[in-house]
């Protein structure tokens, strides 16, 4: 197959590498060269919230793609899209702590408390760090095959935090089109995961049934 050969391909990574990294180009870019827009530091907190959403769905989109278009080498690219996924939330929060509060510790703990959209999102991005330092095989091999899968399974409750993050954070200019964009992508991508999980696991228990058994 010819997707499949491309995938393998020794410049296929770097290529990908060099694709993720152009939001961020272009937003430094922009900033250098005062393009974006009245509110700068607004517009750098929204873009890289929006690019940490679309990178947590390619992330979650590569095993479905996988699996229903025979791609086995796609996985090759999964880690790196979660690590691009876990620097544009990094860019994010430091949007946040530089513009919004001024590296102030004391008043960022007092805005977590305070705005909930704050609270989720911090949660979202703290529960993220965890999956991003175990995301190399070292890790792996250290925590065991099934305790670094249920680990990475936060992935579901992060996703859940930063639609609920960006959904409190749109509702003050009722603006929910984009939220439904996302909510709908990340639904379907985590349905089809419970679905497979849910069907392996009847898998296993047909095969362990005793035989003659109802």
């Amino acid at each position: 197959m010819v997707l499949a050969k491309a995938l393998l391909h020794p410049a296929a990574k770097p290529l990908v590498f060099i694709a993720a990294l152009l939001p961020f180009a272009w937003l430094f870019y922009g900033a250098l060269a005062d393009r974006l827009g009245a509110n700068p530091a607004e517009y750098l907190s929204r873009s890289t919230g929006d690019w940490t959403l679309r990178f947590l769905c390619l992330t979650l989109a590569v095993t479905p793609i996988r699996v229903i278009a025979h791609l086995p080498t796609l996985q090759r690219f999964r880690r790196m899209l979660g690590l691009f996924t876990y620097f544009y939330v990094v860019l994010h929060f430091i949007a946040w702590a530089w513009f919004d509060q001024g590296f102030d510790v004391a008043d960022m703990a007092r805005d977590i408390a305070k705005r909930p959209f704050i609270l989720v999102g911090f949660a979202a991005f703290v529960l993220l760090t965890p999956l991003a330092a175990t995301s190399f095989n070292r890790a792996v091999k250290a925590m065991g095959a099934k305790r670094w899968q249920m680990l990475h399974k936060l992935v579901y409750v992060i996703a859940g935090l930063g639609i609920l993050h960006f959904f409190w954070m749109r509702a003050g200019k009722n603006n929910f089109a984009e939220v439904a964009v996302y909510a709908a992508i990340l639904a379907v991508l985590l349905g089809w995961r419970v679905r497979e999980a849910l069907r392996k696991r009847a898998g296993v228990a047909a095969r362990t049934r005793p035989t003659g058994s109802t």
